[in-house]
């Protein structure tokens, strides 16, 4: 089968051998797959956690049919319409655990959904679960212009939240996040984006902050976020060091949290599908939570579909179709 390998040249569409199923697992025809910043790193040689080097098969989000089901594997049968994330995406057919999918609603083609798994349970884990945004609070999120940023803004409205701030450098893309729920946005490569959040929120801070940006911007978070505020930290587009304040952080009594797949169990990522499907999914079936194609690729284009990405131009998601 045609797969998209990193190998000792680069990232290139290679054939592989078609996997098979074993255990909780499940055979999936792709459809479609959503292009993530993560991928990107790897088709450059990064290791993403566990995975990355020569030899990987790329891709971490996917749309498709259940072709196969190993023989531990649960809620779902042969021919469903799935969608979820894992290794090893980018190819004809790839491998997932039954606990780390979902169902494509019927009014959702394989392009719309394989824009949303990773996005979904990335930000209900970061706003709901570990950031604890209640009705009537305030929230910011760093880096809104991503895919998952704009989930994170659709979610937080969703959730009740009275003030819903969002940051993107990009003058262009910055305009466009009301569209997603923004009430304010802001420049956070402007230094005085801190004092238009304390503005907005009456001096005292956001109640939470869901940080994809780190680096430079670290210090400055704790000056935007209220006394006993939360800080998720999900990405560190900016940079993984930087300098940070403790006393600030101390002060503020700011609980700071940090997230990330790679070092979950798969009990941890089932129980995080489990929760986007008990507390979001019908806003999902409803289209109350979706993401915009930027551009979609065939297949054989995919390394086009990656100079795009990393020309950092584009808003939403790319997406490329077998």
């Amino acid at each position: 089968m045609k797969a998209y390998v990193y190998g000792a040249n680069g990232a290139a569409i290679t054939d592989v051998a078609k996997p098979a199923p074993k255990g909780t697992q499940v055979l999936v025809r792709v459809r479609a797959c959503g292009l993530n910043r993560a991928d990107l790193g790897m088709t450059k040689g990064h290791v993403h956690g566990a995975r990355g080097g020569v030899g990987t098969v790329l891709g971490m989000e996917w749309a498709g049919e259940v072709a196969e089901l190993g023989p531990e594997a649960k809620g779902v049968k042969v021919g469903d319409r799935i969608m979820g994330s894992g290794a090893a995406a980018f190819a004809e057919y790839t491998l997932a655990d039954h606990g780390r999918l979902f169902r494509t609603p019927s009014n959702m083609n394989f392009d719309e959904a394989a824009t949303l798994p990773v996005a979904l349970a990335t930000m209900h884990n970061a706003v709901v679960t570990n950031g604890a945004l209640q009705p009537g609070q305030t929230v910011l999120i760093q880096g809104a212009s991503s895919g998952v940023g704009l989930m994170a803004l659709q979610i937080a409205k969703l959730k009740g939240a009275k003030l819903v701030i969002g940051s993107s450098t990009d003058a262009t893309r910055r305009g466009r996040l009301k569209e997603f729920g923004a009430d304010l946005a802001v420049d956070s490569s402007d230094p005085g984006w801190v004092d238009q959040v304390l503005k907005a929120t009456n001096g005292e801070g956001v109640d939470l902050i869901v940080d994809q940006v780190s680096g430079p911007v670290a210090s400055q978070n704790l000056a935007a976020t209220k006394i006993k505020g939360r800080i998720v930290n999900v990405g560190r587009l900016g940079g993984t060091h930087a300098d940070f304040n403790f006393d600030l952080h101390a002060a503020r009594r700011i609980n700071y949290i940090g997230v990330t797949f790679r070092t979950r169990t798969i009990e941890e990522i089932r129980e995080i599908f489990d929760e986007v499907r008990k507390d979001i999914w019908p806003a999902v079936e409803q289209r109350k939570l979706q993401l915009p194609i930027d551009r979609i690729f065939a297949f054989d284009d995919i390394g086009q579909a990656f100079e795009h990405m990393d020309a950092n131009r584009h808003l939403g998601k790319i997406v490329v179709t077998l």
